[in-house]
């Protein structure tokens, strides 16, 4: 009987020691290290057929320009505009996809709604499911009245076996539902940890790589929103997708913040109805609160997210404050960013909010992580500290700076076009963004600084 190993792993980065400690080692978090017993296999499983991967050629060293590329990479489509979007036009073979999100919000039935048009277009997919039953998966299939034919469906959660069968049935899209139920007997540690998460993925990566299966792994995320499991998850994929948004919120939202194979930070947006998830054609139209007159506090902006420009509202509410410190509460955008804004409108423009109580949203639900906001989120300050509407028909973007200057953004003749699309006809831009020609039926105001759009706005 072989002596079984004892180590402690830190549940944030996977990192081992050898004994017991407050404190990680790698990330530095504390009490995260969690005591695992590594063992040899008892005799009854070392008699037990075991998945052993696949031969493989021993590597060479080749030379780069003996290498023959493929032109364009074959892509299929998924049925979905949006979901083809973020993943950089489709499926690639032999591609890793992460996907994660809060419990409900959506991750599962996108999953089946994919793997139920694949089906029907002739490719053999197999969705093995770990936290539910055939039932269960097959009741969702039928109340989204998705297709039920040429759709394989497996109920386990060891990767041997798992893997066993799929060397046999070949399916073209391998689905794990989640990573985190996966185990693996090279491991004697319960599902879940960090130790069996990393081997569980290590096995099925090898097994898509070197089979040209596109596999999709569905994983947990923290309460502090990030994938649950070792980082290095997150490295050993090729593309790491996020729901965002509120399970109240009817809209969601997918990000893809890694991906080899098209544009990080592509954004994706669905609309949760009876029958599951169905793309919106019109994503600005439902970042845009039509108000019958203006309202104070409210600016349109145009942000980037990934290759495709979006109008989103910028709200803010500025009210006296009755407490030492005054609030900085935003939701969407960073708040130290906000905090910053603020220091530079009372340098640069004399605007003082020190005593006031400062609230920022982005309408509907949207996470803008680009400079491109800022003016807007100034001009909404102003605006509901004078109480003094913005034009409906304006639009305004530009990146702050520290020196009070307004620095142009990437794609602003894009932000141009898409505002003039939705009928958008005067804009406050950075200079550095003027357009060359002339874009019809919209006046562009380009400024420097910050007090000069202030300027700028108080002539409209």
């Amino acid at each position: 009987m072989l002596k079984a190993r004892t180590t402690y792993t830190c549940q944030t980065c996977g990192s081992q020691s050898p004994k017991w400690a407050g404190q990680c080692a790698g990330c530095h978090n504390w009490n995260t290290l969690v005591e695992e017993t590594l063992a040899s296999p008892s005799a009854a499983t070392q008699h037990r057929p075991r998945y052993q991967g696949f031969a493989t050629a021993d590597p060479v060293i080749t030379q780069m320009a003996d290498i023959a590329l493929v032109e364009e990479t074959a892509r299929l489509s998924t049925g979905a505009s949006e979901l083809d979007r973020v993943l950089g036009g489709g499926l690639v073979s032999g591609s890793v996809i992460l996907t994660g999100g809060d419990p409900g919000i959506g991750k599962s039935t996108l999953i089946l709604q994919t793997l139920c048009h694949l089906a029907q277009q002739g490719a053999k997919v197999l969705y093995v499911t770990g936290e539910e039953s055939l039932q269960q998966v097959t009741l969702r299939a039928r109340r989204l009245e998705l297709p039920e034919k040429n759709l394989l469906l497996l109920a386990d959660t060891q990767v041997e076996h798992i893997l066993q069968l799929a060397h046999k049935e070949k399916p073209h899209m391998l689905v794990i539902d989640s990573i985190q139920t996966m185990h693996t007997d090279l491991l004697a540690s319960a599902p879940g940890a960090v130790g069996q998460v990393r081997e569980s993925a290590a096995q099925l990566v090898k097994y898509a790589k070197q089979t040209q299966t596109t596999l999709f792994l569905i994983g947990h995320v923290t309460k502090e929103g990030t994938l649950a499991g070792p980082r290095v998850l997150e490295h050993m994929v090729d593309t790491v997708l996020y729901f965002e948004g509120d399970q109240d919120n009817r809209y969601r939202l997918i990000r893809a913040v890694k991906n080899r194979f098209g544009a990080v930070n592509e954004l994706g947006i669905f609309a949760m109805t009876e029958k599951g998830l169905r793309e919106v054609s019109n994503p600005s139209a439902i970042f845009l609160s039509r108000y019958t007159t203006p309202v104070a506090g409210s600016v349109i902006t145009a942000t980037r997210e990934g290759s495709r420009p979006l109008l989103v509202e910028i709200q803010a509410l500025v009210d006296q404050s009755h407490m030492s410190n005054p609030r900085r509460l935003s939701l969407g955008l960073d708040p130290q960013r906000l905090a910053m804004l603020l220091a530079v409108f009372h340098r640069h423009s004399g605007i003082v909010t020190h005593d006031q109580d400062v609230f920022i949203n982005a309408v509907g639900g949207v996470r803008i992580t680009e400079p491109a906001s800022d003016l807007a989120l100034l001009l909404a300050v102003l605006s509901s500290l004078r109480n003094a509407p913005i034009p409906h028909d304006m639009i305004v973007f530009g990146e702050v700076g520290l020196a009070g200057e307004i620095r142009p953004v990437q794609a602003g003749q894009e932000r141009l076009r898409e505002a003039a699309k939705h009928g958008f006809t005067r804009a406050i831009i950075p200079h550095a963004n003027a357009p060359r020609t002339a874009i019809p039926n919209m006046a562009v105001i380009a400024v420097h600084t910050l007090s000069e759009a202030i300027e700028c706005l108080g002539n409209t």
